[in-house]
């Protein structure tokens, strides 16, 4: 068989940052629950045949990963509010491929995870650029020069320095390839000054000394869902959140079951708490609006909150949002694809979600996600119909 030696740094801190903070407090909070999660091909990507087995190596190489000593520095220093008992797990944890099954049919794949949730919750994002990096190798995309790379990207960093607006680097899951992500990581460190706020990649936020960006995913709200009830979701979330971090990692996600129902339960309380919110589908301009008017009926002044964008945001939309909430409310932008794989080849459209989770000696309960955007709905349709009844959804849409 024909391997494909990848181009990337054997570090385990190449994830995104929310999913060790998420996995500190799964430690800490649920240390018997157990999670699945689901491989989704939104974009019907063929795979080649051998894909899965050349696949399957590379999940198995990464059990040789270990923190080190220099990562573990980096984290104390700039991550205060990961604690030492948590950092002494980390040093300790390594990946278990045992954990991943990956069936190939012809050009289709089956990719599953399942395992105690405090260690499956780190898969993810790795398994997810392994797949796209081996995508473009085995089906030889041929990608611009790094040249045109880095030209376009420093044009980019130009432009929204230009704007005045702090961009951050959330391409990890969805990259071209680890060169790629590094070479635009670099070229922005360089050209983007004070625009450049950091990545949400750890690995390379120590590279350059940046800060890692990233609180916590839509997945923290799927399991709350499932122990405590969609009413609950919500709340139970974000109050288990302050229990853990006591204030710091202050941005909530509000699109696990639309924006209408996070805001009825994110009371004066948790908006004077949190720093501010995501936005990860949906329309944003009408988001902003609804924050803005969120935070103003409850006597919080907008410009000392914050909305995170980060939803498929090229220079023309970062143009738009900016253009609508300056002003009116912080904002900040974390931008994925857009950077990380603008390299003249399509873009991959796959995700891989929580589909179940089980308490110790309990059954396997299904979780779902009902996005600001449908077509980015994940689960059993049938859950997905009974999370609309119970939390109304269908009133929202009728306002």
């Amino acid at each position: 068989m024909i391997t494909h030696p990848l181009d990337s740094a054997p570090s385990i801190l190449d994830n995104d940052f929310y999913k060790f903070t998420m996995q500190q407090a799964v430690v800490r909070l649920f240390p018997s629950a157990m999670a699945r999660y689901s491989f989704i091909n939104r974009g019907k990507h063929r795979f080649p045949i051998g894909f899965g087995n050349v696949l399957k190596e590379r999940i198995n190489e990464m059990s040789k990963l270990q923190l080190t000593n220099e990562e573990r520095n980096f984290l104390s220093v700039n991550c205060p509010y990961l604690d030492p008992l948590y950092l002494d797990f980390l040093a300790g944890y390594r990946y278990d491929p045992n954990e991943v099954s990956i069936i190939q049919k012809g050009e289709d794949i089956d990719i599953r995870i399942e395992g105690h949730w405090y260690r499956s919750i780190l898969w993810e994002v790795p398994v997810m650029s392994l797949i796209c990096e081996l995508y473009y190798q085995m089906t030889d995309g041929k990608r611009i020069p790094d040249e045109a790379l880095i030209k376009g990207t420093a044009k980019k960093a130009k432009q929204f320095r230009a704007l005045g607006v702090n961009i951050a680097e959330f391409g990890t899951r969805r990259r071209h390839s680890y060169h790629v992500q590094k070479l635009v990581i670099d070229t922005f460190n360089r050209e983007g000054g004070k625009t450049f706020v950091g990545t949400s990649n750890v690995h390379f936020a120590m590279l350059h000394q940046t800060r890692p960006i990233g609180t916590h995913a839509h997945e923290w709200f799927m399991y709350h869902a499932a122990v405590y009830g969609f009413p609950q979701a919500n709340a139970a979330s974000l109050q288990h959140w302050v229990d853990v971090f006591r204030g710091d990692l202050g941005i909530a996600l509000s699109d696990t079951y639309t924006t209408d129902v996070f805001l009825t339960q994110f009371d004066k309380m948790f908006s004077k708490l949190f720093d501010g919110v995501r936005q990860d589908s949906g329309n944003p301009i009408e988001f902003a609006d609804k924050l803005i008017s969120h935070y103003s009926r409850l006597g919080i002044d907008p410009l000392t909150k914050t909305i995170i964008f980060s939803d498929g945001l090229d220079y023309e939309k970062v143009a738009r949002i900016t253009d609508h909430c300056r002003d009116k409310i912080g904002f900040s932008f974390g931008i994925g694809t857009n950077l990380s794989n603008d390299v003249g080849l399509e873009a991959m459209n796959i995700v891989i979600k929580m589909t179940e989770t089980r308490q110790a000696n309990g059954k396997w309960t299904p979780v779902v996600k009902l996005s600001d955007s449908p077509d980015k709905h994940t689960g059993k349709e049938a859950m997905i119909t009974a999370a609309e009844v119970i939390l109304n959804i269908g009133h929202f849409k009728r306002l």
